[in-house]
């Protein structure tokens, strides 16, 4: 697995696939890259598919510090760089989405079509939002809450009873209070995407989630009408469209990708 140094921090990153042209997969808040994996199948017949993990995730390694959004976008831009295969196609979930904007926004010679899928540009923009995360981050001496409570707002309750009581506890195990997953919280939190829309020269889709109770579907409708080079589509599930609605969520995606 290829590793870079920037800054202070080493960034691993995977390449899945050999298609010819290039699909950065950005991660959210919490462990990694790995949220991608049940994806993959639907990009590698096109793409070569790097998968960094960036500051905070488990893989990465740094100082440990106060991230900020710049230093995560110019991450993802080393990735391309290092790779040498720019210009790329930038998708992002949740915290990605709002990082891939960035990184688009810093180098639009790097990135050739973005995808933002539940979104935002600043949590001070939605009170419910604002207030969710400081209290998800209230809950990191307490586990079991800190994942329980990620799994309520993750998901919209449709799913989580279709799923079942063994998948609910997984889901709630699998997001933990470590020290990088609450470094990326506290940037959900301090995060403005505001100055770097302008720059943002690319090709875009916004997705929004009619039901999510992580980023109300509002940011995203924000993130959309403040970017005038997007498409907007909406999905009526919880946060993780990906995974309630993984073939119409990568169907719209792969069109829109797909377009010349």
């Amino acid at each position: 697995m290829p590793t870079i140094t920037v800054g202070t921090a080493r960034i691993p990153y995977r390449v899945v696939g050999d298609g010819p042209d290039t699909l950065v997969l950005v991660h959210g808040t919490g462990p990694g890259s790995g949220m991608w994996d049940g994806l993959l199948d639907a990009f590698t017949d096109r793409y070569t598919v790097l998968l960094p993990d960036l500051s905070g995730s488990e893989a990465a390694e740094d100082d440990g510090g106060e991230l900020t959004l710049e230093t995560l976008a110019a991450q993802v831009n080393a990735v391309i760089d290092d790779a040498g295969r720019g210009p790329a196609d930038v998708f992002g979930f949740s915290l990605g989405a709002v990082v891939a904007t960035a990184a688009a926004a810093l180098r639009p010679d790097q990135v050739r079509r973005l995808v933002a899928a539940a979104g935002w540009i600043s949590a001070e923009q939605d009170e419910y939002m604002r207030l969710s995360m400081a209290t998800w981050l209230s809950l990191a001496d307490h586990p079991d809450a800190f994942g329980g409570y990620a799994t309520l707002t993750a998901f919209s309750g449709g799913f989580l009873n279709r799923i079942g009581r063994e998948a609910v506890e997984a889901n709630t195990a699998y997001m933990r209070p470590a020290p990088g997953t609450l470094r990326h919280i506290a940037l959900d939190l301090s995060l403005d995407l505001t100055p770097l829309l302008p720059r943002v020269e690319a090709p875009a889709l916004v997705i929004g989630c009619t039901r999510d109770a992580t980023v109300p579907v509002g940011n995203a409708r924000r993130l959309h009408a403040a970017l005038p080079t997007s498409e907007y589509a909406e999905f009526d599930t919880g946060h993780i469209v990906l995974a309630e609605e993984t073939e119409a969520f990568t169907k719209t995606v792969r069109a829109f990708l797909d377009t010349p």
